[in-house]
């Protein structure tokens, strides 16, 4: 008895193990506009959306995306539009945080069953106007991801004043782009050039731009102009509510933080050990294991 229970333990690592197939899908918006997504796992399990933050691409969750995938979710993450492969805003058109929503709840509408949402700077604002403000009821949980309405104005200016820099002038080489990261994170230069290839685009003069259309920073003054609004929005959540925050942000400092945790006291909060404003990517085994472990638990 003893040696089949070790045999299926081993069995279930073996499954778990085993890498998860990637399916790309496409949302098509009301106006037109083509989301781009990868899917994990089956259709017709419990979804989870993966909404990444302003900037980023939906390939910063694909570690995320195969580990939930293998514990039974159907796991959607998706391009927001004037990111990655998606489609862009008409020229002259500004990005507004209302329209990032609408799309969110587009892609739910789209899907067999109401999803929990895993949202990331840009994609928790975007779930808290959902929920908030849109539609009650759209979410089984919400997970915000370095975020709250209350974020800190001189963290959040610092990470759009990074995502300005060399927005005309691109960068020499992949290299060049490297040793930027590792200037503003303050972390050793990363040497994975598959998966910075994915957050940039070659452009004509053969120089590298980031994967997002240089309009996007059209949002900034919309979501960095003042907490009333979202924190309206969120007072009106009532599903289970999980913050994980990078313990060095500087968008989600300790004491915002606790203002939102007073603030939405039924909160479950996880502070994550050595990660900044991107948690997913500076430490992703523990915010999987984080996130894993409290929609197991719903």
């Amino acid at each position: 008895m003893e040696k089949r229970s070790v045999f299926h333990h081993f069995l279930i690592i073996i499954i778990k193990s085993v890498q998860v197939m990637v399916v790309s899908r496409e949302f098509i918006m009301p106006d037109g506009v083509v989301l781009k997504a990868d899917c994990f796992g089956s259709p017709d399990a419990k979804p989870v959306i993966l909404s990444h933050g302003g900037g980023q691409t939906r390939h910063s969750w694909r570690r995320t995306g195969e580990k939930l995938a293998a514990e039974g979710y159907y796991v959607v993450a998706y391009d927001h539009r004037g990111h990655g492969q998606s489609g862009w805003n008409k020229a002259g058109q500004d990005y507004l945080l209302q329209q990032f929503a609408d799309d969110q709840l587009e892609v739910v509408r789209q899907l067999n069953h109401k999803p929990i949402v895993v949202g990331a700077s840009l994609g928790g604002l975007s779930a808290m106007v959902v929920e908030g403000e849109i539609q009650a009821g759209t979410f089984e949980a919400l997970v915000f991801v370095d975020i709250t309405p209350q974020m800190d104005q001189t963290g959040a200016m610092d990470v759009i004043r990074f995502m300005a820099e060399s927005l005309k002038e691109g960068f020499a080489s992949l290299d060049h782009v490297s040793e930027q990261i590792a200037h503003y994170t303050g972390r050793p230069k990363r040497h994975n050039d598959e998966g910075l290839i994915k957050n940039l685009r070659v452009g004509d003069d053969g120089r590298y731009y980031w994967h997002w259309d240089p309009n996007l920073l059209s949002i900034a003054e919309d979501f960095t102009s003042g907490p009333e609004r979202l924190c309206k929005a969120c007072l009106t959540i009532k599903q289970p509510l999980m913050l994980v925050r990078g313990m060095e942000s500087n968008v989600v400092t300790e004491a915002v933080a606790n203002e939102f945790l007073e603030m939405m006291p039924h909160t479950k909060y996880v502070d994550v050990k050595g990660a900044k404003h991107m948690v997913a990517g500076d430490k992703n085994d523990v915010f999987t294991e984080a996130v894993r472990d409290f929609i197991c638990k719903l």
